[in-house]
C-alpha cells in the first residue's frame, strides 16, 4: 500500500472518530453512510448540549439521594444534565437551588427543559427530540417511578433506558417487614 493511501486511511479514521465524538446520532448516520462530503460540526439547532446528557425527571420534590446519584453520575461519565419537568420554572429553579453549588463545583452543565401536556405522552415526545439524553434518573417514589413500578406507564414506551433511584430510608423501611417475616418462620 502506498504512503499517500496509507495517509487517506488514517485521515478517514479521524473523520470517523470525530463523528463518534462530537456529532448528533443524525450527523453520524449521515458520515457513516459514505458521504464524501465533509461532516460539519452540529449547529446549536441540532445539539444545544456539547456532549451527552443524563436525563433527571423533576417532579414536586427531589430527595437528596436522587441529586446525590445524578451528581456522582454525571461526574463519572463526563455528561451533561438535562432537568425534564412539568413544573413551572421558578419551582424547578427553587428544587435545583440547594444543589447548584455541587452542580458548579462539579462542572456538570444543567438545562431545563419545561414540558406542557399530557404527562407521560410529552416526556416520551421531548426524550425523542432529546438524542443527547444517555438515560433518564427519576425518583422511585415519584409520579413517574410510581407510573413505571405499577405498569401503568409502559417502560418501553420510554426511548432511553430509566434509572428509579430509592431514598436509602425507603429501601431499608421496605426490607424490614420481609425480615420480620423471615424471623417469624424461623421461630415457628
Amino acid at each position: 500500500m502506498k504512503l499517500t493511501q496509507e495517509i487517506q486511511h488514517m485521515l478517514n479514521a479521524l473523520a470517523y472518530a470525530n463523528a463518534g465524538e462530537n456529532l448528533t446520532l443524525r450527523q453520524k448516520d449521515r458520515a457513516l453512510a459514505g458521504s464524501t462530503a465533509p461532516v460539519a460540526p452540529p449547529t446549536p439547532a441540532e445539539h444545544p448540549a456539547a456532549g451527552p446528557q443524563v436525563g433527571l425527571y423533576l417532579g414536586s420534590e427531589l430527595p437528596a439521594d436522587v441529586m446525590q446519584y445524578v451528581i456522582q453520575t454525571c461526574s463519572r461519565l463526563r455528561h451533561g444534565l438535562r432537568v425534564l419537568t412539568f413544573q413551572p420554572q421558578n419551582e424547578a429553579d427553587a428544587l435545583l437551588a440547594p444543589y447548584r453549588e455541587a452542580l458548579d463545583a462539579a462542572g456538570i452543565r444543567t438545562e431545563l427543559s419545561l414540558l406542557t401536556g399530557e404527562p407521560p405522552a410529552a416526556l416520551v415526545h421531548a426524550l425523542r427530540k432529546r438524542p443527547d439524553v444517555a438515560f433518564l434518573i427519576c425518583n422511585e417514589s415519584g409520579y413517574l417511578g410510581r407510573s413505571l413500578l405499577k405498569g401503568s406507564v409502559r417502560r418501553d414506551a420510554i426511548p432511553v433506558p430509566v434509572v428509579l433511584v430509592a431514598a436509602r430510608d425507603a429501601t431499608a423501611t421496605r426490607q424490614t417487614p420481609v425480615e420480620e417475616t423471615d424471623a417469624a418462620s424461623r421461630a415457628a
